[in-house]
């Protein structure tokens, strides 16, 4: 991945660019190859005569950046393409460096752009130097420095040049409203060196000294790549429709910005010792979650935007035949009562790590909380965001709890926070006896996903850090082993269980998903929390060797075929590496 803190670009190993959108990360894709084919748009630069299924010799970000380097040796020698999008003063830019290294190395540049998701084949034109793309709203000019002859055949843009020990040939891809006068023009060499220079000013700031430092370091780099700078929401991954199973149908748009991630988020920000971009996320879900108590919705858009309708993209085959392709998301409609607690919990944990008061802030936690008081007993969707009827989820039974005991300690800890303690206290032992008696399993002695139910939810592996119970509690123990013997798959664990009874009617969904990675995160927590230190490194160990050569992570992992699945890169799945990181070597920072 590639982007500019306001959307993102994949680059494949091949040397395409096989999904971009423009200019948000949430708009429309230009390049959408990544579910279809070329046709569908992309941008291939690599040495003349590669096939598409020719792979770059190596590739590797510049040190603590999102800079990425990608080498090709040829029997006629060797070049080197540096891939960044430059943070932006007004219009997206795209830009890919080719620079000789040994030998003379002729290389072959293939551009389709194909605007809407790859449905649109727009207008070109020349026009002061550049290739000029038009189709309704949008607009992309295209450079290069110093200038290649470029053609076009097949709805196609191609340029041919040979580059040798010290040269370096320039394109600059540049989007903007097609009603706009052309775009300022950038000097890529320099954007090269102020993207460097900034990445690594930024990664200054972590305070993480442990093992796999890089690992952190470039979980960290993702968390910073997806949010969006002008608001400070993080979205849940660049992609939609990539699969959580290959051939299936559960496919989702996940460029908005979830409330489940939210202090999760957060306390990985804090421990690392981005304050600013902590700061930035709770104004950020200040601002989405003010209004109606009972209008929470579990996700937004970059900027708190409400409205998310999901529709089908039936010319996009999906990603190796993943259909359908998914745009905007449904479960925005779902009642998820988890997200009450997560949002108060968030809050909480901002007022205590200092990052400002915000005199509103308590007023909504206490209309929150207001509504929660009656709503926690009715059932809903749950955290997995199940298409089948509402349960009464166990992990949002306990977010409930958490809601209630964030404001209670607040309220002991600040004689200053204005609310009737006793009542909240109240609701907390109410929701704790609720849970205990209905959502407990004596006789397996485990929780259980929902009420009544024999099914078991990777979430309870939270219930540790949330403080509903001591890691050491029999029952918390208990839990664990149950989760880590029937959800685990080659050590990994899925989400709940997708193969068992009623699994259609629970999720609603045909087919199966791979593993979920950041709920093997939670169990390494759990395990080190409880005291099994050994068993949780000896998983993180495993965990971290499933980053990609570049060091990303998907949602999902299938340990059979040893691919990652699900949407990519996924902020849930870092977020899960940096955490776990912070349990097992939280000592090892550089304060």
């Amino acid at each position: 991945m590639i982007g500019d803190h306001q959307t993102a670009a994949l680059v494949a190993d091949n040397g395409s660019i096989d999904w971009l959108c423009l200019p948000r990360f949430d708009s429309a894709a230009c390049f959408a190859a990544l579910l279809g084919d070329e046709e569908n748009g992309h941008w291939r630069l690599a040495p003349k005569g590669a096939t598409d299924h020719d792979t770059c010799s190596r590739r590797s970000y510049r040190p603590d950046t999102l800079v990425l380097d990608t080498e090709w040796h040829t029997p006629e020698g060797a070049v080197r393409v540096t891939d960044l999008m430059p943070q932006r003063h007004e219009h997206p830019d795209v830009v890919r460096i080719v620079e000789g290294l040994a030998g003379q190395v002729t290389m072959r540049s293939t551009i389709r752009l194909r605007f809407d998701y790859g449905s649109v084949v727009p207008w070109m034109r020349r026009a002061d130097g550049h290739r000029v793309a038009v189709a309704g709203p949008d607009s992309i000019w295209l450079r290069s420095e110093p200038e290649v002859r470029t053609w076009g055949k097949d709805f196609g843009t191609h340029s041919e040049f040979t580059v040798e020990p010290g040269d370096k040939v320039a394109f600059v891809l540049t989007w903007h409203p097609s009603h706009r006068p052309r775009p300022p023009l950038i000097d890529p060499f320099e954007a090269l060196e102020s993207s460097v220079a900034d990445w690594q000013a930024w990664a200054k700031h972590c305070v993480y000294q442990g093992p796999h430092k890089e690992k952190v370091m470039r979980s960290l780099i993702v968390l910073k790549a997806l949010t969006y700078a002008p608001t400070g929401g993080i979205v849940a991954a660049a992609t939609t429709s990539l699969p959580e199973e290959l051939g299936g149908v559960r496919n989702w748009d996940y460029r908005y910005c979830w409330l489940r991630d939210s202090t999760l988020t957060l306390d990985a920000l804090l421990a690392a010792g981005h304050l600013d971009e902590a700061r930035d996320w709770r104004d950020w879900l200040l601002r989405a979650v003010a209004g109606d108590p009972a209008g929470l919705q579990i996700m937004y858009g970059l900027s708190g935007e409400r409205r998310i309708p999901e529709f089908e993209l039936p010319w996009l085959p999906g990603y190796e035949a993943s259909a359908p392709v998914r745009i905007g998301n449904q479960a925005v409609q779902q009642v998820q009562l988890d997200v009450y607690g997560e949002v108060i919990d968030s809050l909480t944990l901002a007022a205590r790590a200092g990052l400002g008061s915000k005199p509103h802030a308590w007023r909504i936690q206490n209309a929150l909380l207001e509504f929660l008081e009656t709503a926690w007993r009715q059932p809903d969707a749950g955290l997995w965001e199940v298409r089948g009827p509402r349960r009464h989820f166990v992990h949002s039974k306990i977010m409930s709890w958490v809601a209630a005991d964030r404001a209670v300690r607040a309220m002991e800890d600040n004689a200053e926070l204005t609310g009737d303690v006793d009542r909240w206290r109240r609701m907390r032992d109410e929701v704790r006896r609720d849970v205990l008696r209905h959502g407990y399993d004596a006789r397996r002695n485990t929780f259980t996903q929902y009420y009544g139910s024999t099914e078991l939810d990777s979430a309870l592996l939270l219930i540790p850090r949330t403080g509903f119970l001591p890691p050491d509690d029999p029952r918390v123990l208990g839990t664990i082993d149950a989760i880590s013997a029937e959800l685990s798959h080659h050590g990994f664990l899925h989400r709940y269980s997708t193969q068992q009874g009623d699994t259609a009617h629970l999720d609603g969904l045909p087919g199966g998903e791979a593993t979920f990675l950041v709920c093997s995160f939670w169990l390494a927590d759990a395990l080190c929390l409880a005291g099994r230190r050994d068993e949780a490194c000896a998983l993180f160990e495993r965990l971290v060797g499933l980053c990609n050569d570049v060091g990303l992570l998907a949602e999902e992992y299938d340990p059979v075929s040893g691919r990652q699945l699900g949407n990519f890169p996924q902020a849930f799945s870092h977020i899960g590496l940096v955490g776990t990181a912070f349990v097992l070597y939280g000592d090892a920072v550089g304060r």
